[in-house]
């Protein structure tokens, strides 16, 4: 018995009796181990990404025009100079429009009276100044008149909403064009409107006939022409065409 217990090793009970001792998990094994979790994450990242990309290439390959289905018209050219691929594209191009001159004929009017630029030279700030009996104001838009001082036809400079006609004493009669994109168009010192709240006009549509008003009545029949963009006065001379 003495013999027995001398040849059984010390402090070396078994850790599980009364059957087999269960093993570790391979899973809990695995897990354990320090770079697993960062490489779950690599491989999630790359699939993801992969995704991503055949996503992408498989959108752009839509996007592509199939050259059966090109319209018939793909032969004709826009006035930019650029191949119409198809009706719709034509459509969208025309109905992007770039200001015009807010009268029938550009070359039949010189700018009397120019915008006051708050960066401007002297000379600018000089000439842009407007009086009305003791007081002096910036000139927040250009005034137009013919050298003959006949009056003029007054054009939409774009197509827009009719949003407001007044006819004020001091400023002759007042029509604003409300456009797409956050513009409107102020045109003042008017006559013989030919418009009302609310209607629609196209660029190029008659507003009205240039005439006086009291707050710059030296300059004779003309025109005094705002633009707003985004709320933001505009200096319309620097946005005209060529005449």
């Amino acid at each position: 018995m003495n013999e027995k217990n001398k040849n059984q090793p010390q402090g070396d009970t078994p850790k599980y009796q009364g059957g087999t001792a269960s093993k570790p998990s391979s899973w809990k094994s695995l897990l354990s181990k320090r770079w697993v979790y960062p490489a779950v994450y690599m491989a999630a990242a790359a699939i993801i990404l992969t995704l991503v990309w055949v996503y992408q290439d498989t959108s752009q390959k839509a996007l592509i025009p199939d050259p059966t289905k090109v319209s018939e018209n793909a032969g004709l050219t826009t006035k930019s100079g650029v191949d119409a691929v198809d009706q719709e594209a034509v459509e969208v191009i025309a109905k992007s429009e770039s200001i015009g001159w807010p009268v029938a004929v550009a070359t039949e009017v010189d700018i009397v009276k120019p915008y006051y630029d708050p960066k401007g030279t002297a000379e600018n700030h000089q000439e842009a100044m407007v009086q009305y009996n003791e007081t002096f104001e910036p000139n927040i838009g250009v005034d137009l008149a013919r050298g003959d001082n006949k009056t003029f036809e007054v054009k939409a400079a774009l197509s827009g909403k009719v949003t407001r006609v007044e006819a004020p004493t001091i400023l002759g009669t007042v029509v604003e064009l409300t456009h797409p994109n956050n513009m409107r168009t102020v045109y003042q010192s008017l006559t013989d409107a030919k418009v009302k709240l609310g209607d629609e006009v196209k660029q190029g549509d008659t507003l009205a006939m240039a005439g006086r008003s009291e707050i710059e009545k030296d300059l004779g029949n003309h025109l005094h022409f705002e633009v707003y963009d985004n709320g933001n006065l505009v200096n319309p001379a620097e946005i005209f065409p060529s005449k």
